[in-house]
């Protein structure tokens, strides 16, 4: 299992629109993959734009492919200011 931070742009007059989109596609995203998303955004903005971030932590193999779908099919990307960018991290292992 990984843990997926998913992060992009916003413009500030589309914030109050995207939230909740992506509040429930998180909602309807944990249901059939048990992986609980939460919504984070960098304090204040820059050229009118903020920084969100999705954070999915312990999401199994195949979570990316259902994690964009469900992008698309809540149509998210109608409200981003450019693509979205996923970094991956997984424990450091404690085993020698």
């Amino acid at each position: 299992m990984v843990d997926l931070y998913i992060y992009y742009k916003v413009r500030d007059e589309h914030a109050a629109r995207l939230a909740p989109l992506v509040r429930a596609m998180q909602a309807a995203l944990a249901l059939p993959t048990g992986v609980t998303g939460s919504l984070k955004r960098r304090p204040g903005a820059q050229d009118g734009r903020q920084t969100w971030m999705e954070i999915y932590p312990a999401s199994p193999t195949g979570f990316d492919t259902a994690l964009a779908a469900a992008v698309g099919q809540a149509g998210l990307d109608q409200f981003t200011d450019g693509p979205r960018h996923t970094e991956v991290f997984m424990d450091i292992s404690t085993c020698a």
